[in-house]
């Protein structure tokens, strides 16, 4: 008969492009649970050889998850979502709605004002 265990983990959002900045290329990491006691969790990283850590278990069983000091992880209970960035407005959205905040239109000076800006910026910026 097969006693197979089921297997927990500690997950992390690992940014493949740590080293260059954040360009959301994300990805996440399962680092296998290999002992728990009543005051630590007990875990082996998934890409560092066979390194084993700890972290706080009444810590992150309360938050779900904890900022683990010694490897500057941030380690998680259940899988996190893996953040996407937003898509970047056009420059015609970026006109449609300076239009659509104008004064003249029912908008209010201080909303027109911050549209005008962005729809410069992106101006200026675009190639």
């Amino acid at each position: 008969m097969n006693n197979l265990q089921a297997i927990e983990y500690l997950y992390e959002l690992w940014d493949a492009n740590w080293d260059d900045g954040p360009l959301g290329n994300y990805q996440v990491l399962a680092h296998p649970i290999t002992k728990k006691t009543a005051r630590r969790i007990y875990f082996t990283y998934s890409t560092g050889g066979h390194r084993a850590g700890y972290v706080d278990r009444q810590k992150i069983e309360a938050d779900g998850e904890i900022y683990h000091g010694y490897t500057m992880r941030r380690l998680h209970l259940a899988p996190p979502e893996i953040p996407h960035q937003p898509k970047r407005a056009t420059l015609a959205e970026l006109k449609q709605a300076m239009a659509d905040a104008h004064p003249d239109r029912g908008g209010c000076d201080e909303v027109f004002i911050a549209a005008r800006e962005r729809y410069q910026r992106a101006r200026r910026t675009a190639p």
